[in-house]
């Protein structure tokens, strides 16, 4: 019996099926380094996050927190420092003129604003090379296969030049075609569980921030209020 595995196949390919595979394995390689990467991200972000908001709501001041935020990575540390910048520059404004309600809500807006707009740098920066996983979960099926196509055409060929259809003719060319489509789902499969695993990591991590500067806006909101009635 004729031992065949995945390199002695590979070995055996035609041209067209050995680049197929190498395509194959380069989006592999690239997946597997993003899925590391994303792993210990996200693993991080977690521990920075628990630790920053522990700490952030014990602080007295915001100038505290601010120190504490500038010893972390978490997405609330920078939305806390986009916040408080805004909150710097109204402060500003509020010194030059003669603060009423208008004022205020004017600046609440504006907070309102950058903290959005912080969000969605982070969102973005925290999503970076996921679309490759993806593109990688819905293209490789489709280029394993059309190594297998190519494989068995190469194999009608030869059925042709030998005038032969025999299972020893036909076997091993099929047998080295169909090894792309199997590399093409090994490849694809991870890159979709990993994937959809981070995504919904990233939608965590995006509700966890909308509810950060949701509790960040009522605090200002409070302390706005309490200046106002006094």
């Amino acid at each position: 019996m004729q031992d065949l595995n995945i390199f002695t196949l590979f070995w055996h390919a035609g041209f067209t099926v050995k680049f197929v595979m190498l395509v194959l394995l380069s989006f592999s390689g690239f997946s597997w380094f993003i899925v590391y990467q994303k792993f210990i991200l996200f693993r991080d972000l977690k521990k920075d996050s628990e630790t920053f908001l522990n700490t952030f709501w014990k602080c007295k001041t915001l100038a505290e927190a601010l120190h504490i935020s500038q010893e972390s990575l978490c997405p609330e540390a920078h939305i806390f420092q986009t916040g408080y910048t805004e909150l710097q520059k109204i402060e500003r404004v509020r010194e030059h003129g003669q603060e009423n309600l208008e004022m205020r809500l004017a600046g609440m807006n504006n907070l309102k604003r950058v903290l959005g707009k912080a969000e969605g740098i982070k969102s973005i920066e925290l999503g970076r090379a996921l679309p490759f996983l993806a593109t990688t979960g819905s293209s490789t099926p489709f280029i394993g296969l059309f190594g297998t196509v190519w494989g068995i055409m190469v194999s009608f060929n030869e059925i042709g030049a030998h005038g032969s259809a025999s299972l020893a003719v036909v076997a091993p060319g099929i047998s080295e075609a169909l090894v792309a489509t199997a590399a093409g789902l090994a490849v694809a499969i991870p890159a979709v569980i990993f994937y959809n695993f981070f995504s919904n990591k990233l939608s965590d991590v995006e509700s966890e921030m909308a509810n950060f500067s949701a509790d960040f806006l009522n605090l200002v909101e409070r302390d706005i209020l309490a200046r106002g009635e006094n």
